[in-house]
């Protein structure tokens, strides 16, 4: 490796000279830091890491103390790490026990914290890196020339050492000057590789083995066999054991297929041009920043993020957008001037980096020469790096569930403490031995906190995420799929999504003088006449010959198609070698010409929303076609060529639905260099050609979908790139916006030097004749004039991507009105998406997004649910991908979501209420020193509990949706109310049955024949069983000091009747918490839950009824008279029969909680929902047909980049003058 070193102006790369070899981002173009925060510890003792990035993190300086690691050392010993563990669970009070805080230059240890809503803490040894130990390093040579470049403030001289941290595989040098720590990758470039190892199974199992959970269990293990429960504590850490093996071995092989996901990375053989070795072959793992590569004209796969300076790339990019078509990567432009490459280039910079992951299918170079790119980024700092980092740190999912779940665990943790309290109180009291009461008091706490509460909360998932995967619906983000069941806000893409893929040429309208010719439209078979339009549709594309079949964009390729030309390669080793040759096909019409080359293409990109070429005909002249969006071609035309009625023909054909391209054309005059043109030079003074209309359809599925949801009041949101006419239009046939319904277009504008900003609102009239796929599918415009008024009928609000920017800016008090009832998001850009998804968000919606492409990667991550419909890589930018490309995944997985989340809240229930019955029985029997036995505890916990926390979630979801959603907390009144109630039904049944035995005639504390002796004569000439004569004395005669000579045994009456109440009530409670409609399928339909139901009730009544000797022994329970049994059925049936009542009744009943709020005046705390009340007693609201103006417009109008895709637009940079 050598050093980096090409850094241009403020660390912008020249790429006339030879680049050091710094790796990754040490020469982006960074923003001049914030000053340094400064604390009570020191003036710069906290700063930003990533400022205004997603993995944005507050650090923190702190230096070791000697006297306090020495303390902590102790301390480990002492606990025998048990304090080890607590830092291991707690990073942040490691740091504060080891250390002292300090300024972050002084700082051997940085404590990091997320600054997001889950405050995340890690920390990082500051480490040191010596450039002067390398022995090809002269101590004498500059590092790098511009003083002022972040190299130079990075390295401290004269010893050639940086200071540095890394965090989630990215290197942070410390800057001197700015004195904070900034993002240079991997300062000293090691290997050009993404390195994701196997993780060893040791480390995966003590991982695993020091997870809260199984550290609960271990020591509830070891509390049991000191109370000699041997077989319950084998069964429970066999239990464990299976469960840590099939998450290890699941991890394990997440590990495997990610590391051979970046595998073939690693070892790309490329060539690369030096300056004095000149070329050679080599491996990719060798490369750094600066290296020139040789582009041959096979296919690459791409190992690191490069700059073409020259030729022509055709490039896949499905790993990254999730779109397998042909990408034309061109030349970065040559620029004499000083500015940075990504500023000069604008918008459309994209166009020149070919990005690590993405193969290169074609390269063509300049002449003779082949096609040349200089190594940008390296490692993880590439797009593929970032793909890799974010999968291997994943963002957590905040949802309420789960932070109640441990809220509640706390309540059961003071339940216990209570529970404690008694133990101690009543067996000290008994003069019980202190290491006995200890155990029994700790034994209250593995009883009533449930160890598997939150493997039970996940039980639905994991049965949830297997149905979806055989609906073809994959997730990798499993704990979303709760937070699915939540959705009441879907935004979905347009074309690819609600529409076909596909687009059929309808026609051509052409612009002639100042008014337009009539529609030509096309016939099946029937080439297109020649003109200039046709020369625009042969060549304004960016289609490629791959393997002798064309292929590209679908837009591009209906248009070809359309004109029955051909695309073949050129053969010239001229000035046409890198050119694309068109030819008229046999079935093409006449045409003056023998082809065109296609020179050099300008291609499209989403925010410039145009692409032009500039081609020759075969001997003859120049022209420059331009094609896209009409709005866009019309400010690089003539004014003179634009008919007046442009307007009022655009809205005529996209408000019946169309997608609407135009075209534009000129000449170039003889002898002007094609080749020196610019982009500016050529999308000038071009002359309008007029309209190319092509039709998308609706796909089939898309409308019944879209109602479904509405009837489940989910709101549906169109969030496309595409005109707002045309949204419109679509949306209206979807059923977004239903007949009668009125639309509204905002119109907001803000231009640089002028006070104000402005925002219109305009009443769009529903056209008369929509483009329908039948006679059946019109509806009747409306009739009479445009009102006056809006009235009751409902109201949709439609803008635009650049209204959407201006109103963000100026006018962020009307945004969360207007998206309240926003329904067509036109013409939005990535980031504009994402953003919009964002807002909605903070309304407090539960914001769903389902889109395809590469624009949608954004606003997939961010969502509560992102749905990819595309089974690319860049998937993993999704939560949830289709593996049908129908909007109907949609739906189902709302549905899925919702059961999941009622089964989650079932398993909750059921599980809390286990614990307390058991607890409640361990606390009555505990008044008389007694307790349950090592088999009573193992049936309950492993042949009742076990067995029906993996079965009861096996219920599929109900088919239809409901216009309601399942609660989304666990501290819902009616969840709640569920508890408490069945509870208290519980101690009332258990108590009732310990009092009632003590009062039978039969009693008797210390014979326990006495109660079947008149009646069972085998028993009485049998010996009795072990234990017998001590009754409920054993535990104390076991612990007065005596030698026991025999097996302590808990046989009682109290005992017997407590254990076989607890224990069938377990089953009654699971029956009453089985939830069926409205969200899942009843319970009937759960035929495995039904049969281990019956099953364990037959046991259970088997054990009340039977009377064999070795049985009861074995389970140390004791004979009763049948009508005792009798009378504990009754109870156990009055009990069921109380408790489905109120559950059916009162807490299921949706009409009594909503006349109880009623009542009480209770009203929905969401924003949208305050802001809905707030709207609709407004009665100026919607304003139409007036023009609002801000109070002040910022001379920045650009969306707020809300987030950056890591595995596409990482690397763009904010453009000058468009961000704030």
């Amino acid at each position: 490796v050598y050093l980096a070193g090409f850094l241009g102006m403020k660390g912008e790369p020249r790429l006339q000279g030879r680049p050091h070899r710094l790796c990754g981002t040490a020469w982006q173009h960074l923003r001049s830091p914030k000053a340094s925060m400064g604390g009570r510890h020191g003036e710069n003792h906290r700063t930003l890491l990533n400022e205004g990035e997603e993995a944005e993190m507050e650090t923190f300086g702190y230096k070791t103390h000697g006297f306090r690691r020495a303390l902590c050392i102790a301390g480990y010993i002492l606990s025998c790490g048990i304090l080890l563990l607590v830092f291991y669970w707690k990073p942040a009070w490691d740091v504060w026990a080891n250390c002292v805080p300090c300024d972050l230059q002084e700082a051997d240890v940085v404590l990091l914290r997320t600054t997001d809503e889950f405050h995340m803490y890690s920390w990082k040894k500051v480490t040191w890196i010596s450039l002067s130990s390398l022995d090809y390093i002269r101590r004498d040579s500059a590092v790098v020339a511009d003083e002022s470049s972040l190299l130079n403030r990075v390295v401290r001289k004269p010893d050639l050492k940086v200071r540095c941290i890394q965090v989630q595989k990215i290197r942070y040098a410390w800057d001197l000057a700015a004195s904070r720590f900034q993002k240079v990758g991997k300062l000293i470039c090691g290997p050009n590789t993404i390195e994701v190892e196997i993780t060893p199974i040791w480390k995966l199992l003590v991982k695993e083995v020091l997870n809260l959970f199984y550290v609960f269990q271990l020591f509830s293990v070891c509390l049991w066999l000191a109370e000699d429960y041997i077989e319950y504590s084998v069964a429970i850490v066999l239990m464990s054991l299976l469960s840590m093996a099939l998450t290890v071995y699941d991890l394990r092989k997440q590990s495997v297929k990610l590391h051979r996901l970046v595998e073939s990375h690693n070892s790309v053989p490329v060539k690369v041009c030096r300056r004095q070795a000149g070329l050679q072959a080599m491996e990719s793992r060798h490369l750094v920043p600066g290296d020139l590569l040789v582009l041959e004209r096979g296919r690459l796969m791409l190992p690191c993020d490069a700059i073409l300076i020259s030729g022509v790339c055709i490039v896949n990019e499905g790993m990254l957008t999730g779109e397998s078509i042909p990408v034309t990567k061109t030349c970065l432009p040559r620029d004499n001037g000083q500015q940075p490459w990504q500023a000069s280039c604008a918008d459309d910079y994209r166009r020149h980096v070919l990005f690590c992951g993405t193969q290169i299918i074609q390269a063509k170079g300049d002449g003779r020469e082949p096609a040349k790119a200089v190594v940008l980024r390296t490692g993880f700092n590439t797009a593929k790096g970032d793909l890799v980092r974010s999968i291997l740190y994943p963002k957590p999912m905040n949802f309420r569930l789960y932070r109640d779940a441990i809220r509640f665990l706390m309540f059961l943790i003071g339940i216990a403490g209570i529970g404690m309290v008694y133990t101690v109180c009543v067996f000290a009291l008994n003069g019980e031995a202190a290491g006995e009461v200890v155990k029994k008091a700790l034994d209250v706490i593995t009883i009533a906190v449930p160890p598997a509460l939150p493997a039970a909360l996940t039980s639905g998932i994991i049965y949830t995420q297997r149905r979806l995967k055989r609906k073809g619906i994959f997730c990798i983000s499993p704990q979303r799929i709760n937070v699915c069941g939540q959705l009441n806000l879907i935004c979905f893409d347009k074309t690819g999504t609600l529409t076909e893929d596909g687009l059929d040429l309808w026609g051509l309208v052409l612009a002639k003088g100042q008014s337009f010719q009539n529609a030509c439209s096309f016939s099946p078979g029937s080439p297109v006449p020649w003109g200039p339009a046709c020369g625009a549709m042969v060549s304004c594309h960016s289609l490629v010959l791959l393997d002798g079949q064309v292929q590209g964009d679908p837009l591009d390729l209906k248009m070809f198609e359309a004109t029955h030309w051909e695309i073949e390669e050129s053969k010239d080793d001229g000035e046409l070698a890198c050119a694309m040759i068109v030819k008229p096909g046999p079935k093409a019409s006449h045409a003056p010409i023998r082809g065109m080359a296609i020179l050099h293409q300008f291609p499209f990109s989403s925010a410039l929303q145009r692409m032009s070429v500039i081609v020759q005909e075969f001997s003859g002249d120049h022209h420059i076609f331009m094609k896209g969006a009409p709005e866009r071609v019309t400010h690089f035309c003539h004014p003179n060529s634009v008919p007046p009625s442009f307007t009022s023909q655009l809205q005529f054909y996209t408000s019946r639905g169309f997608r609407v391209i135009a075209l534009a054309h000129k000449t170039l005059p003889a002898g002007m260099p094609a080749a020196s043109l610019t982009r500016e030079d050529v999308e000038s003074n071009l002359t309008f050609l007029g309209f190319l209309i092509l039709e998308n359809r609706l796909k089939r599925e898309t409308r019944p979908v879209l109602e479904e949801l509405t009837a489940a009041r989910i709101r549906n949101v169109m969030v496309t790139g595409d005109n707002i006419q045309t949204a419109i239009t679509v949306a209206r046939e979807a059923g977004m916006i239903l007949p009668g319904s009125r639309v509204i277009l905002v119109e907001a504008s803000a231009q640089v030097g002028r006070p104000l900003a402005s925002i219109t609102w305009k009443l769009v009239e529903e056209s008369k004749i929509d483009r329908c796929s039948g006679p059946e599918d019109r509806h009747s415009a409306l009739g009479g004039g445009p009102p006056s008024g809006l009235g009751s009928s409902p109201f949709h609000f439609c803008m635009s991507g650049s209204s959407y920017e201006v109103i963000t800016q100026s006018f962020g008090h009307l945004l969360p009105k207007l998206l309240l009832n926003g329904t067509v998001f036109a013409r939005m850009s990535p980031a504009q998406k994402a953003s919009l998804v964002q807002e909605f968000q903070k309304m407090d919606y539960f914001v769903g997004m389902c889109g395809d492409g590469a624009n949608d990667c954004g606003a997939l991550k961010v969502a509560h649910a992102g749905i990819s419909l595309s089974e690319q890589e860049a998937s993993v930018a999704s939560p949830f991908t289709s593996r049908t490309p129908s909007v109907e995944c949609v739906p189902e997985l709302i549905r899925q979501g919702r059961a999941a989340l009622v089964t989650s809240f079932c398993m909750f229930k059921y599980m809390a209420l286990y614990s307390i019955i058991q607890y409640l029985g361990i606390l009555l029997l505990y008044w008389q020193l007694n307790t349950f036995g090592n088999y009573q505890f193992l049936f309950q916990d492993l042949a009742i509990t076990t067995l029906i926390g993996m079965t009861m979630s096996l219920n599929g979801a109900y088919p239809k949706l409901v216009p309601f959603r399942p609660a989304a907390r666990l501290t819902s009144p009616p969840l709640l109310l569920s508890v408490a109630l069945n509870i208290l039904f519980s101690l009332a049944l258990q108590v009732c049955g310990f009092v009632l035995v003590q009062k039978q005639p039969w009693y008797s504390a210390d014979d326990l024949l006495s109660a079947c002796a008149p009646r069972n004569t085998s028993l009485m000439g049998s010996p009795a069983p072990t234990g017998l004569s001590q009754g409920v004395h054993g535990m104390r005669n076991s612990t007065g000091g005596e030698e026991k000579e025999e097996e302590e045994s808990y046989q009682s009456y109290e005992n017997t009747t407590v254990w076989l109440l607890s224990t069938i009530n377990c089953l009654l409670v699971a029956v009453v918490f089985s939830k069926g409609k409205p969200f899942r399928q009843p319970v009937h339909k759960n035929y495995v839950f039904v049969f281990v139901l019956v099953v364990q009730l037959a046991v259970c009544l088997f054990f009340l009824f039977a009377s064999l000797d070795e049985l009861y022994a074995r389970m140390e329970l004791v004979c009763t008279p049948s009508t005792w049994r009798i009378a504990l059925l009754v109870m156990l049936m009055v009990t069921f029969a109380v408790s489905f009542t109120v559950e059916e009744v009162v807490i299921e009943n949706r009409a009594l909680w909503s006349l109880l709020k009623r009542g009480l005046g209770y009203q929905s705390a969401s924003s949208y929902q305050k802001l809905r009340r707030a709207v609709a007693s407004d009665s100026a609201w919607p304003p139409l047909g007036k023009t609002d103006f801000s109070e002040s417009v910022a001379l920045s109008v650009g969306c707020r980049e809300a987030f950056s895709n890591p595995a596409f637009k990482s690397h763009e940079e904010p453009q000058p003058g468009l961000h704030p």
